[in-house]
């Protein structure tokens, strides 16, 4: 008898070759489903030691996929002939010798990097000093009427705050007391000048047109999705992830169109119903000792039923207004404001799975936005500004760094004061609320 066990023969059905592709893809968005599952209960773990050992795994695994994504780009760099791949401008070649010192590359690891020769790095390195607008190596300082100290100072708020465009740079340094235009700014940081967005007009809503008379007048109320990982998508059926936890967070989210102010804000693990929806707004109700005239909000089944009606009669507010069924910009302030949110908090290195911490991110980004971010339409004043009725930071004397400039003539928008005399040096002072880098404070302060 032969020792050997002969290895059973399995048959493969017909025109299996056909679906291998489809089935490692299938397969790959299971595993993630599952394990998105299994992190989110270890997230969600008492034990801290648990939740550390989770979040090691997701960064980990962030590494991985960010590592093939660079791995996939750079082979098809490879595929292009040398002679036809496009050149590195200027400033992207000092990018690049900036980064070969910081990682302490020799120029062959440099020019395998970057699929150049060393030849070429080092002929860098040779023409490193030369000045002008033909330079082959350029640093991102353009010129302009402002001393140079200034447009350092513009350019390193931008690497810190990189999410943060010209006019809001602009109006985050008017309220620190330096007045600089948005085509400055722009102009400073080398750009290619943008279009100002114009905001969507807003639909005809049912009824008579509600404006916002006071703080607390109009409210609009909406709710979005957060996801945890990287999107809802799926290659299996029904070709999406479900709209819940593990997978995402809901957020209803209420905003006083008066003052811009955020004044709601609730998490729940999944849709939530009339009746959560409604016991939030009571909360912030009971919180502000006040409750709006209005209520703004879309068609969707939760606001527009008889129990949420009968909700806002109870609390004496009018019946709710909506916005036009299937038009964009008809809840826009709300609207401007989700967007914002989720641009903050895709900043984060990873959604948290735990509804404490999401909660700790979501109150540190509604503290930093209503306290702290200008905004266009109320003139660069925060809400916390318009609803305490303080005096704005940005209409207080500014620093005025060119030493000609006449005391009398007007500065950029809004026009304020000279501090001081004209020419005065002064030192910049970045803070981020609780440490997180995408929530910037800015102070100025006369150099010594």
């Amino acid at each position: 008898m032969s020792n050997k066990q002969e290895i059973p023969k399995i048959p493969l059905p017909k025109g299996w070759k056909k679906h291998v592709r489809s089935a490692v893809l299938h397969v790959i968005s299971l595993a993630q489903y599952t394990t998105i599952s299994s992190r989110g209960w270890a997230a969600d773990s008492s034990n801290q030691r648990v939740r550390l050992r989770a979040d090691l795994v997701r960064a980990n695994q962030e590494i991985a996929l960010l590592r093939e994504e660079l791995r996939i780009k750079d082979a098809r760099e490879a595929r292009i002939d040398p002679h036809r791949r496009p050149h590195y401008p200027p400033l992207e070649r000092m990018a690049i010798l900036q980064l070969r010192a910081a990682r302490r590359w020799s120029l062959g690891q440099t020019a395998r990097v970057f699929h150049l020769t060393a030849a070429t790095i080092a002929s860098w390195m040779k023409r490193l000093q030369e000045d002008g607008a033909d330079a082959l190596v350029q640093l991102d300082e353009p010129v302009n009427r402002f001393p140079d100290f200034v447009r350092y100072i513009v350019q390193q708020l931008r690497t810190l705050c990189p999410s943060m465009g010209k006019r809001k740079l602009a109006e985050t340094l008017a309220r620190a007391g330096l007045h600089l235009g948005a085509t400055t700014v722009g102009r400073i940081l080398k750009e290619t000048p943008v279009p100002t967005p114009q905001a969507d007009k807003e639909g005809r809503a049912v009824g008579r047109v509600v404006t916002a008379k006071h703080a607390n007048h109009v409210w609009h109320v909406d709710l979005t999705t957060v996801s945890i990982g990287s999107g809802f998508c799926a290659t299996w059926l029904p070709f999406a992830l479900p709209q819940r936890w593990p997978f995402c967070w809901w957020v209803l989210v209420g905003v006083d169109h008066f003052s811009r102010r955020a004044v709601a804000t609730s998490i729940f693990a999944k849709r939530p119903d009339c009746r959560g929806v409604c016991a939030c707004l009571g909360r912030t109700i009971h919180r502000l000792g006040t409750a709006p005239k209005y209520i703004v909000c879309d068609r969707e089944s939760i606001f527009d039923c008889d129990a949420f009606r009968r909700w806002t009669q109870r609390k004496g507010i009018h019946p709710p207004r909506y916005g036009a069924v299937g038009q964009h910009g008809s809840i826009a302030v709300v609207e401007r404001f989700i967007l914002t949110l989720k641009q903050l908090i895709g900043q984060l290195h990873f959604v948290p799975f735990r509804r404490e911490s999401f909660r700790r991110e979501l109150d540190a980004i509604i503290f930093w936005y209503n306290e702290h971010r200008p905004h266009t339409t109320l003139g660069g004043r925060t809400p916390h500004e318009v609803t305490k009725k303080r005096f704005p930071e940005n209409r207080r004397p500014r620093i005025e760094p060119r030493s000609r400039w006449p005391r009398g003539s007007p500065c950029a928008r809004p026009w304020a004061l000279v501090a001081g005399k004209p020419g005065d040096r002064f030192d910049v002072t970045v803070r981020f609320h609780g440490k997180r880098r995408h929530l910037p404070m800015m102070t100025l302060s006369r150099a010594a």
